[in-house]
């Protein structure tokens, strides 16, 4: 039997959180949403570890890695949950009603480590599983599931590595770069993945030994010496290591490329900002070690390649092991082991200042320094849904509240613009705005008969990095309000409300 469309999101809201699932559309009040402390987030939906077993493949005795892909098609989101036993498949385009689609048994043994990239609509798995190897998943199956849960079967399978501790994958080359393998002294391992069926070897980095993690990407920072050179940020358990893999065949350490940093524990991981000026590194073992009083993290300067220093460090408001962050506009969402979801503002970096303004704790048995609760998260996503990973609680669906979050631009009107945050406001709301070519821009506010109010920006506006715009209403009247935003080849707007 063929589905037709419109009748797809009713049967999968009739699927939504199956049998095990517990908490969903949870808002966060007081500071807490249900039994989670929190602070601007909200639960969307909670999927415990049981929910995550199929005919042929049981529920996970834990949880690991997580990470997010976008039907390019239908504009459907999905969630790619990292299992000790598997990789599950979970539809959250509606957020407070999550879809368990199917399962990816693991290729060999169950493993705490697993780790999911995306690259061209396919999932790139990698394990510590002896013989695993790197299993490739057609993403686009998932459009196809109408008995869920299923069990899937891997499209390929890459055997040039036995186990890996980590997978990176720079969308920009299709080429992928598993770290923490039985090769290359542990270092990069790099595979072409230009045509996902066919991952074909490319080049080893061995020169500075294990990697533990990595992101590399098409450079286009301040270093102009490195404009448009393929670049990696590999965390190698004692410093942040800069490599030049432009050529796969020779790949070179960057003079002056292995940073170091006061007191180092375990260098875990870290990523860039979005202007690729600062890399903000999660060290995983100096809470365990007695190093710092609370978590830290390290932003390194690396405009200068040749010559990465660090700026500054950040010390959170707990003391929990750091573990994963990601980068996405002003805000760096990290996952902090028993403390959970730590969103920090990034719009004080140049003046060496984070600020946190969001949380969500996925472990609420408490704060332990202790390798438990959560994994990782996923904060890519168009609508702002970020998805958590917990090792002990399973999956988590969250909505920040607070945050403008950056949409990428659409290719044919050349702007994206997201929804106002806080939406009602006692006071200020701000949208944030993406182009794909610098240009000027206005925006204004308009009340209920049609008055400007307010002038909010008028100015040029940079292409490709979001340009937050703030609408300051403390002195207005409580009511709706329209913003209007007219670049040079768009208007668009969006509709707030000032409930004071």
């Amino acid at each position: 039997m063929r589905l037709s469309t419109s009748a797809l999101p009713l049967l999968l809201a009739a699927l939504a959180l199956p049998a095990g699932a517990q908490e969903r559309n949870v808002a966060c009040s007081g500071g807490m949403a249900g039994v989670y402390p929190c602070a601007n987030v909200d639960l969307m939906a909670h999927m415990p570890l049981s929910t995550f077993a199929v005919t042929g493949s049981g529920a996970p005795s834990d949880d690991n890695d997580i990470w997010g892909w976008t039907d390019p098609a239908t504009g459907r989101e999905y969630a790619l949950v990292g299992n000790s036993n598997g990789t599950s498949f979970v539809d959250v385009t509606n957020p407070g009603a999550p879809v368990f689609l199917g399962k990816l048994p693991t290729a060999t043994d169950e493993s705490p480590w697993r780790d999911i990239k995306v690259y061209n609509n396919h999932a790139f798995i990698v394990s510590e599983a002896g013989g695993h190897g790197m299993q490739v998943f057609n993403l686009t199956r998932l459009r196809n599931v109408t008995s869920p849960p299923v069990l899937f079967t891997a499209d390929a399978h890459y055997t040039g590595v036995s186990n890996s501790h980590n997978i990176a994958i720079n969308e920009a080359t299709g080429f992928a770069y598993l770290v923490g393998t039985n090769t290359c002294a542990g270092g990069l391992h790099m595979v072409n993945i230009q045509n996902p069926l066919t991952p074909t070897a490319a080049g080893c980095f061995s020169a500075d030994g294990y990697t533990h993690d990595t992101q590399c990407v098409l450079y286009d920072g301040p270093d102009a010496q490195f404009t448009g050179h393929e670049v990696c940020f590999s965390s190698n358990e004692d410093t942040v290591t800069i490599t030049d893999v432009t050529n796969k065949a020779a790949p070179a350490l960057i003079a002056g490329g292995r940073a170091s940093y006061p007191s180092p524990g375990y260098t875990h991981q870290g990523w860039l900002t979005e202007d690729h000026r600062y890399f903000i590194v999660d060290d995983e073992g100096d809470e365990t070690n007695g190093t710092v009083a609370t978590t830290r993290k390290i932003v390194f300067d690396v405009s200068d390649l040749n010559a990465p220093s660090v700026a500054f460090e950040y010390f959170g408001p707990l003391l929990t092991i750091d573990h994963n962050l990601y980068v996405r506009g002003r805000y760096a969402y990290q996952s902090n082991y028993t403390s959970g979801l730590r969103i920090l503002d990034l719009a004080g970096i140049d003046s060496n200042t984070l600020t946190e303004v969001a949380s969500f704790d996925t472990y609420n048995q408490s704060n332990a320094v202790s390798f438990n609760g959560q994994w990782s998260n996923y904060p890519f996503f168009a609508s702002g849904t970020v998805v958590a990973n917990d090792i002990d609680n399973g999956l988590f669906v969250l909505r920040p509240t607070n945050l403008a979050v950056a949409a990428e631009p659409d290719p044919a009107t050349g702007f994206a613009l997201t929804a106002p945050a806080p939406n009602p406001t006692t006071g200020v709301a701000r949208v944030e705005l993406t182009l794909t070519r610098t240009q000027s821009v206005r925006a204004e506010a308009f009340d209920a008969l049609g008055r400007r109010v307010a002038v909010v920006f008028d100015g040029p506006v940079a292409a490709g990095a979001p340009a937050a715009l703030t609408f300051d209403a403390t002195a207005l009247p409580a009511g709706p309000y329209l913003l209007r935003i007219t670049g040079e080849a768009f208007v668009a707007s969006r509709r707030v409300t000032v409930a004071h």
